[in-house]
């Protein structure tokens, strides 16, 4: 995805990347997103994980209150996409 590239998201990166702490994102993530924005982001996160540890589109939709088309979409890029899901996933379990 080359054409996703720019300086503006570059910046807007390198700004989430100097957040330090929990509260620092939470200020943030309120102020440049909207609640239902960051709602779904994390939805999609915790659907990747679930979808890593082998749980089903019906349990993860009841579960998470995600469409199974999200489902599939976020199924489709943790298997196929630039591999941000599963560095993601990598990074959270070598945390705990």
């Amino acid at each position: 995805m080359s054409n996703f590239h720019s300086e503006t998201l570059d910046r807007l990166f390198k700004t989430i990347l100097n957040l330090q702490t929990i509260d620092e994102c939470y200020r943030y993530f309120e102020d440049i997103c909207t609640v239902k924005e960051v709602q779904d982001m994390a939805q999609r996160l915790e659907t990747a994980i679930l979808l890593d540890n082998g749980e089903n589109y019906q349990k993860i939709s009841e579960d998470v209150g995600i469409s199974t088309a999200t489902i599939g979409r976020v199924s489709k890029c943790l298997k196929y996409g630039s591999g941000g899901y599963r560095m993601a996933i990598d990074k959270l379990k070598s945390e705990e």
